[in-house]
């Protein structure tokens, strides 16, 4: 199981976690580089910083970039993915808050190829819920489910038609998990199709400030 690691915290703020994240940087699929809800308005060292290490530890470093389900301009999208080539140098782009309708596919399509040409090797889509048939197909990761761990154990289930779907491009990020329970999220997103996962015990409103016990070794 590859694990997709957003960390929405400064690197000042908790170098311990930055620090854990680039000593296992080979168990993550990527990491998703958010300084200020997208590259921010000036760049950052620290996070500059922070993806130079993880790049030479190995890990995929991926942009923040919200898209606000199809409400922003993709002008405006691409601006902010530029930004972070340029002051973070990163591999990809993790574009938040995607569209999932069948009459948004072809919209969706074409950001995913404008942010190709500007530069993303790898581009994850996260429209958070599992999408119109088609989305899958036109980026390397698409996350089909984000939210809390109530939820995922207790109404979510793999849908039919997911099934055909190729499990290495499907991911499924899930907060609010009792630490003890966080092996059971891993195997729970195998048996629902994902080989890709990001379970956290943290809770809103910002489940991501801290690294996954998957991730550190710390899951019981």
């Amino acid at each position: 199981m590859s694990l997709l690691v957003p960390l929405y915290v400064h690197p000042a703020e908790d170098p311990g976690a930055w620090h854990r994240l680039i000593t296992a940087a080979d168990r993550t699929y990527g990491v998703v580089l958010n300084p200020a809800s997208g590259p921010g308005t000036a760049p950052d060292p620290a996070f500059a910083a922070a993806a130079e290490a993880l790049r030479a530890a190995g890990a995929l470093v991926l942009g923040y970039v919200d898209t606000d389900y199809g409400t922003r301009a993709p002008d405006l999208i691409l601006a902010d993915f530029d930004l972070h080539r340029e002051w973070y140098g990163v591999d990809g782009c993790f574009l938040d808050q995607v569209t999932s309708t069948s009459q948004d596919l072809s919209a969706c399509r074409r950001l995913v190829r404008r942010v190709r040409r500007a530069g993303a090797r790898t581009v994850v889509l996260n429209p958070g819920v599992q999408p119109a048939p088609g989305y899958t197909r036109i980026a390397d990761l698409t996350v089909t489910f984000e939210g809390p761990w109530s939820t995922y154990v207790s109404a979510f289930t793999r849908p039919p038609k997911a099934g055909k779907e190729p499990t290495d491009r499907l991911c499924h990020l899930v907060y609010g998990v009792p630490e003890a329970l966080v092996p059971l999220a891993v195997r729970t997103a195998t048996e629902r199709g994902a080989a890709v996962c990001g379970p956290v015990t943290g809770e809103l409103p910002n489940p991501w400030a801290t690294l996954s016990p998957a991730l550190t070794g710390k899951e019981r």
